[in-house]
């Protein structure tokens, strides 16, 4: 039961902190390597303007995601647009912006273990004889909830139909008068927002460090590979396969074996079949 009741928790988790990244690469083909820099910012943000400026904690969540979604789309804009369809230029120009703001953070003085944000509820609760948080079973609600409207939006929405036509074909949505660097823009921006409200609803579970932003950074790679790049339904299935693998280890194993359960994941699915589950990526032919 214990597996089962936190593999649920730690998979949504998971879901939560890729879907960001899966929504950008999926609709803009560009990998933001910059998302686990986002995470930590929205957390920070989140506390100074709880914490430092006194505002309401609500509001200051809503505040951090809105600014971290500016943020990303800031970071589109003035950046990436310049090296769109680099693929290597687009890894490097991302992933030094997020090095930047995270070592930024650092030397700006945000280090330590003393940046906490407080749970959403107090008090737990036992399911299936498990003890659970009230603020886990939130995450697992609102997770769920992201992963539903998110999913409406796309089908729903105008702007959303816009995007899923983007991330099919590019060229046909050109034709259409789509903007191609306007969608990039907005799927940065709705993806770093993502990345805010995944960072608010589990930093309270832990503490606010600089190192946090590498490790979600790998987690989101892991899942993103593993369900196939630009597939969001995929990163949510390999959410659950690694989220139990990792709980199964920590079970077994201990817990400082997480990450590697991630990075064996990247490596074997890459091994066996380089475009993931449901990836629409080529697969690597056969060399002698």
């Amino acid at each position: 039961m214990d597996i089962l009741v936190y593999g649920i928790i730690n998979s949504i988790s998971l879901a939560l902190v890729a879907l960001g990244f899966a929504l950008v690469y999926g609709i803009s083909r560009l990998p933001n390597f910059a998302h686990g820099a986002l995470y930590v910012v929205a957390g920070f943000l989140t506390w100074s303007l709880a914490r430092a400026a006194g505002i309401n904690y609500l509001l200051s969540m809503l505040c951090a995601m809105l600014l971290t979604g500016i943020m990303g789309a800031m970071i589109y804009r003035f950046l990436l647009i310049r090296v769109r369809g680099m693929a290597i230029s687009e890894i490097i120009a991302s992933y030094a912006m997020g090095l930047a703001i995270l070592e930024g953070l650092r030397w700006w003085g945000f280090k330590g273990m003393t940046y906490t944000l407080p749970p959403f509820v107090e008090g737990s609760i036992m399911v299936l004889g498990v003890p659970v948080d009230y603020h886990r079973l939130l995450v697992v609600v609102i997770g769920a909830g992201v992963v539903l409207v998110l999913w409406l939006f796309t089908h729903q929405s105008r702007i959303g139909l816009a995007l899923r036509g983007m991330a099919q074909d590019e060229r046909a949505a050109l034709m259409l008068g789509i903007d191609s660097d306007f969608m990039a823009l907005l799927a940065m921006g709705f993806g770093s927002m993502l990345a805010a409200l995944s960072a608010v609803l589990l930093l309270p579970l832990g503490n606010i460090v600089v190192e946090e932003g590498y490790n979600i950074l790998i987690l989101a790679i892991a899942v993103c590979i593993v369900g196939g790049l630009g597939s969001w339904m995929g990163a949510v299935l390999a959410a659950f396969l690694i989220g139990f693998a990792q709980i199964i280890t920590v079970v077994y194993l201990g817990s400082h074996f997480q990450m590697v359960v991630a990075i064996l994941a990247i490596i074997i699915t890459l091994i066996l079949k380089p475009s993931g589950l449901f990836g629409k990526q080529k697969e690597l032919e056969e060399r002698v």
